[in-house]
């Protein structure tokens, strides 16, 4: 609302701050990823790393050789346009075009979801299950750019796989990645509703199926840029855990297991109903002591 002016006398009104400027191309480095990481601080919980992360994007290196060494070069050109897309909520994943998980980067964008590190609970579970052992065949159920799958057998390099995603555009990512990492002989990919028409059996299944619910509140930026089929599972979160668990018994191998990633309040449910299908399991945290990752044998 604008000041008034009420019976001749004037109403004093203190303005406020006009917001800092966007980086300026022509600068430095350093003095550009200070200010950048003033106005994210806006828009992100993690604004230094978000700064970083775009200003080696800007200058075509990995953050590692920016901080080593281009700390004092000059700001490049396409620094503030990328700060402008973070500032209108679009994930660094998206702007950057890469997404690092486990042991592997991933090129990521829109129309798949970002890998989280949250997820490495799965393949912490697995390794785990395993020991000294190593699957032979690995199925993913919802692939997305080849997450799992590929962190897998980046793990195990005798391992083959299988993976499997409803989305055209999430397929093109996993193939590219499988390419790019040297794994495209190792690996296949189908276009599939979960577990539809496949009959062989497994070592290890890995799933991170959508989990939040329809009306659960979640970040700006998750909600308006990724996609919701991989997000949003009816009311309750638990619509795919339905759909998967009957279908999981059959596709695995003896003494094999799966690994499905489960929204931290989910415990509890995703672990009734797997016990209802006559599943033997245990709960795994993510790095941040939440329940993550439910293992099933």
């Amino acid at each position: 609302m604008g000041a008034r002016l009420s019976l001749g006398m004037a109403v004093a009104v203190s303005a406020s701050p006009p917001p800092s400027p966007l980086p300026q191309a022509g600068g430095g480095v350093r003095a550009a990823l200070a200010e950048a990481t003033s106005r994210l601080a806006e828009a992100s919980d993690t604004p230094r790393l978000d700064a970083e992360l775009l200003m080696a994007r800007a200058l075509g290196v990995d953050r590692d050789d920016l901080l080593l060494r281009h700390m004092d070069a000059a700001e490049p050109q396409a620094f503030a346009a990328l700060v402008a897309r973070r500032l209108g909520r679009e994930p660094v994943a998206y702007i950057t075009g890469m997404r690092g998980f486990w042991s592997i980067d991933l090129a990521v964008g829109p129309g798949v979801l970002i890998p989280r590190p949250d997820s490495e609970a799965l393949i912490e579970a697995a390794i785990a299950h395993f020991g000294e052992r190593a699957p032979a065949t690995i199925l993913d159920l919802g692939t997305g750019p080849g997450t799992l799958l590929l962190a897998a057998l980046d793990h195990w390099p005798d391992a083959r796989g299988l993976g499997v995603d409803q989305s055209e555009v999430a397929l093109g990512y996993a193939r590219g990645n499988a390419e790019r990492l040297g794994m495209a002989e190792r690996v296949a990919f189908r276009l599939g509703n979960w577990a539809a028409g496949i009959d062989a059996r497994f070592d290890l299944i890995l799933c991170n199926p959508p989990y939040i619910g329809t009306d659960e509140a979640i970040g700006e930026d998750v909600r308006r840029f990724e996609p919701g089929a991989a997000l949003f599972a009816g009311a309750d979160g638990l619509d795919e855990y339905r759909r998967i668990l009957p279908e999981l018994r059959r596709l695995m191998a003896p003494a094999g297991c799966a690994v499905l990633e489960i929204g931290w309040t989910q415990a509890e449910a995703v672990s009734a109903l797997a016990l209802d299908q006559g599943f033997s399991l245990r709960v795994r945290n993510d790095l941040g002591g939440r329940p993550r990752a439910v293992l099933l044998t």
